[in-house]
């Protein structure tokens, strides 16, 4: 049986990282975070994954194991452990607290008209009746229904009638977040597709789903027809899973196994062949 050498590991793996880091290093650029900054960043990076995944015996890593994993400096190691030197992601709250909110709007019978569609709901009801301040904690108490409205109207996610009626819109199944919602949700969609990678790399077991279409001779209107198809498919296989979820969420409640996560994302990309090289998938 053929075997591959770490030498040629190391080879592949790194020529599938410079296709992959090209997209970022081009928006940071763009945004104006350079090398240096980079550079800090994988070495924080470097030191807490060695320390969170590749722990002996249940101890903590020393200094000097790390340095050996990583080949990071000692004196950086030692400065990237000191006390107060945790590193915080950006505050994603308000970001999925309204898709939270988006998401049990549209799939809740409870929230849904006699059609299935999301209904127009008064701000506050009494009775226990739906109503957005009801939906609202569901999902949080911890923060105010007027606050997320006012959110969901800068988004123009919600619109109201004369009434008070506040009605879902259809852009909030594909709402237009603002630069920082889209790196949030960047962040995180691209992290858990790169975690599923990593793991059919490094696991015998069975494979995470990670399949694509790949195809290089077409027409634009033989594009925007694919693209369209890939949409409405998209669209109505993440509200079909979405409405499962919610369904099976609320059955597990209080399970003692109840303690895992699932993303499942779709994603499309075209643009014109720039080389030869971009023929090849």
């Amino acid at each position: 049986m053929q075997t591959t050498t770490q030498n040629e590991t190391a080879t592949m793996l790194t020529s599938a990282v410079r296709w992959l880091l090209r997209p970022l290093i081009r928006i940071l650029i763009e945004k104006g975070i350079g090398y240096p900054q980079l550079r800090e960043l994988l070495k924080i990076l470097y030191v807490e994954v060695a320390e969170s995944t590749f722990a002996l015996d249940d101890n903590r890593p020393t200094d000097s194991r790390i340095h050996i994993l990583t080949g990071v400096h000692r004196k950086d190691i030692r400065r990237l452990r000191a006390p107060g030197q945790e590193k915080k992601d950006a505050d994603g709250h308000t970001s999925t607290l309204s898709g939270a909110i988006v998401s049990r709007w549209a799939s809740l019978p409870e929230y849904q008209d006699k059609n299935g569609q999301p209904r127009a709901l008064p701000r506050t009801a009494m009775g226990g009746t739906p109503s957005f301040e009801a939906l609202v904690t569901t999902v949080s108490k911890d923060v105010r229904p007027r606050a997320i409205l006012d959110e969901l109207q800068r988004q123009e996610l919600v619109s109201l009638d004369d009434a008070g009626n506040i009605y879902l819109q259809a852009s909030a199944f594909m709402p237009r977040a603002n630069f920082d919602e889209q790196t949030f949700f960047m962040g995180r969609n691209v992290h858990d597709h790169l975690a599923a990678c990593t793991h059919n790399l490094l696991s015998d077991g069975t494979p995470m789903l990670e399949r694509s279409v790949y195809f290089s001779h077409l027409g634009e209107d033989s594009v925007q027809q694919l693209r369209a198809m890939a949409e409405d498919h998209a669209r109505q296989l993440l509200q079909a899973l979405n409405d499962q979820a919610q369904t099976f969420e609320k059955s597990d409640q209080g399970k003692p196994d109840a303690i895992h996560r699932i993303r499942f994302g779709c994603y499309w990309f075209h643009a014109q062949r720039s080389n030869e090289r971009d023929n090849m998938p």
